[in-house]
């Protein structure tokens, strides 16, 4: 049996198809944030492997609330890592490309120097970190720009603006790869049965779709798929200032999957899919 930790996500909605006899603690079951024996609870319901899914990802309120982020993303994800160790089973622990400054314009290896510029990007970093430090079996899944049916997301924003605009300002200068929340999540459980065996294969890894594009060229594939008529016009970083820094490079070096048999999923592919599901083309 496989614990998950989130349920509303876009990444455990994809996993609730993909295990359906796996348990699912999600805020209801668990609260991160208030949680005070979560190891012992995880040992006593001793599960085979743990999915972190869970996290705090409200980038810009993160600079107010730094250290409810860090309850989430660093202290928590620390504690199912012991626990994890503990019952000799893997963790698979969902990361950001935020840990990265953004800088140059070469995809980021796992094993490049993390430098977050956002209290979110140092939250994940602490969380990382401490899993690290804990002796468990693991692997930490970067990722970038994730997409689905499910929750909030670029995609479904580009859908609803859409709807009432004909004309779009999206940043240019930033760059990266939409990733389809159903590739995390499949990926999530071929590392997960793929360390039950082989816990040699511990370490950080990189996932992100492919190719690297602007988010003004997302949003153009975006509305051409679904037959929009919205012209974009690509705008720098500056002209739409956020609370919190965004790296301008996001773009993830991901040939280590290739050591669980994967590859980058195509996420032009996925938005089809995502808006065949979301009814927004036939």
């Amino acid at each position: 049996m496989i614990l998950v930790f989130g349920s509303s996500g876009q990444v455990a909605s994809e996993l609730k198809s993909l295990l359906p006899d796996a348990v699912f603690w999600g805020r209801g079951e668990v609260d991160l944030l208030t949680e005070t024996d979560l190891c012992a609870k995880i040992e006593a319901l001793r599960p085979e492997g743990i999915i972190n899914a869970a996290a705090y990802t409200a980038v810009d309120k993160a600079e107010q609330e730094e250290e409810n982020a860090l309850r989430i993303n660093a202290e928590a994800p620390a504690e199912m890592a012991k626990a994890a160790c503990r019952l000799e089973v893997p963790l698979v622990h969902i990361s950001t490309d935020y840990v990265f400054d953004g800088q140059g314009e070469r995809a980021f290896l796992p094993e490049a120097a993390p430098d977050p510029l956002s209290a979110y990007g140092r939250s994940k970093l602490a969380g990382e970190q401490a899993i690290c430090g804990t002796g468990a079996t693991f692997a930490i899944l970067r990722t970038s720009w994730v997409f689905s049916d499910h929750g909030a997301n670029f995609l479904k924003t580009m859908l609803r603006l859409s709807e009432t605009r004909d004309q779009l300002k999206i940043v240019g200068d930033q760059v990266g790869g939409p990733t389809p929340a159903r590739a995390i999540a499949e990926a999530c459980v071929k590392i997960v049965q793929t360390l039950q065996n082989d816990p040699t294969k511990s370490g950080v890894y990189h996932i992100s779709g492919a190719p690297d594009v602007s988010w003004a060229d997302f949003a153009r594939e975006i509305f051409r798929q679904a037959e929009r008529g919205v012209v974009v016009e690509d705008i720098p970083t500056s002209e739409y200032p956020t609370p919190a820094a965004r790296p301008a490079n996001s773009r993830l070096d991901c040939s280590s999957l290739s050591v669980f048999g994967l590859e980058r999923p195509d996420w032009k592919t996925a938005v089809t899919n995502t808006l065949l599901k979301l009814d927004a083309i036939s």
